[in-house]
């Protein structure tokens, strides 16, 4: 039905165009047409299938460019080397499956323990579905290319044997590089931490409020073995120090930077875990590990000729994380949704940002996230 004309002015306008209303059938069939149109596009665009899915997949990369450290004297050579004269002296590395004895020192909190072994379980984690590309996995299988004499390389199983808590802090909140051994020592003789002669290392890892001799002057950790005097044994070990109130600038670089540089210099990096002094922990302890596995009596590889002041498959790498570091580059790394930054992936959905490793093969500092 057309509504009334009404002539307004003149000339007159013409009479509106109007349509009959469609018959009862036709109007059912239109309502069935809409509703199926309804109905397929949200069953198709509106499921939560992870095919369509699409936030979050692809990272974000970026190589930012930041202050150096205040502290510390780096040993680090960017990109590839014929001259960095890293050889073999004939020792042991560790090719039996490698067994983790952790020593807590001092306070720490179920989550930053959580967090560490995260870490250290991800070395063994070559699912791809538990830990995707580039994984920590990844990274170690820079370090499993060393062999020893007998052409055995470094194992890639990695476990940790046993925990022991020292919240007492049995041996002060000041530690000498001797009284670490001590520290050892007390951890030895508990049950049920045992000796591992074959294939046990030591990780000594102490808390926020730990003092350590030389740390922040001079180290952020470092790797040895105990002498029999001390601990009974001759085991390898490694000590790795909580910087997050003592010196970040220094030893959870690039999480924080310099105080020097104030608001005008470049910003620190956002930790992936949200926590700057772990976060920082887990990359020294990884440069750590990997020299530990390679030189684990001081008589394996390492480049010099002083075997107590080697520069290590980690020092030749120090302070680059990803292609295109050096000149105060750290490398292209990504960044997630939140703006943390990482270059590994470990189990359970952890990030990481590790340094890289030299490469026997490559001559060369390598990780899992370069470009090339």
């Amino acid at each position: 039905m057309c509504p009334p004309h009404f002539t307004l002015s003149s000339p007159p306008l013409p009479p509106p165009t109007c349509l009959s209303p469609p018959p009862p059938t036709t109007l059912k069939i239109m309502s069935l047409i809409l509703l199926l149109s309804f109905l397929f596009f949200f069953g198709h665009y509106g499921s939560a299938s992870p095919t369509v899915q699409t936030l979050d997949i692809k990272p974000q990369y970026f190589n930012p460019k930041l202050p150096p450290k205040s502290l510390s004297s780096s040993k680090k050579f960017e990109g590839s080397s014929d001259l960095v004269n890293l050889r073999y002296h004939m020792g042991p590395v560790l090719s039996s499956p490698i067994n983790i004895y952790l020593i807590w020192y001092g306070k720490w909190s179920p989550s930053q323990q959580l967090l560490i072994k995260d870490f250290l379980l991800s070395i063994s984690t070559v699912n791809h579905r538990a830990a995707p590309s580039p994984s920590v996995a990844e990274w170690w299988s820079t370090v499993s290319l060393y062999t020893d004499q007998t052409g055995a390389n470094i194992s890639r199983s990695v476990l940790i044997a046993s925990e022991y808590s020292d919240r007492l802090y049995s041996h002060g909140t000041h530690l000498t590089r001797l009284s670490i051994q001590e520290v050892i020592a007390t951890a030895v003789r508990s049950k049920p931490f045992s000796v591992d002669h074959k294939n046990g290392i030591y990780l000594v890892l102490t808390s926020v409020d730990v003092t350590v001799q030389d740390f922040c002057r001079a180290v952020c950790g470092f790797h040895y073995f105990t002498f029999p005097s001390k601990v009974g044994y001759t085991l390898p070990y490694a000590w790795v120090g909580n910087s997050g109130k003592q010196c970040p600038e220094v030893c959870a670089y690039p999480f924080a930077v310099p105080g020097y540089m104030g608001g005008g210099g470049p910003g620190a990096l956002s930790p992936p875990n949200a926590d700057v002094g772990v976060d920082g922990m887990i990359s020294v302890i990884g440069h750590e590990l990997a020299e530990l596995a390679s030189n684990p009596l001081v008589n394996a590889w390492y480049a010099g000729e002083d075997p107590t002041a080697p520069a290590e498959i980690g020092d030749l790498c120090e302070g680059l994380y990803g292609s295109g570091g050096g000149g105060g580059y750290i490398g292209q790394v990504m960044r997630d949704r939140e703006g943390r930054t990482y270059n590994v992936n470990g189990r359970r959905g952890r990030k990481f940002l590790v340094q890289w490793i030299w490469s026997p093969v490559l001559k060369a500092c390598a990780g899992p996230n370069a470009l090339d």
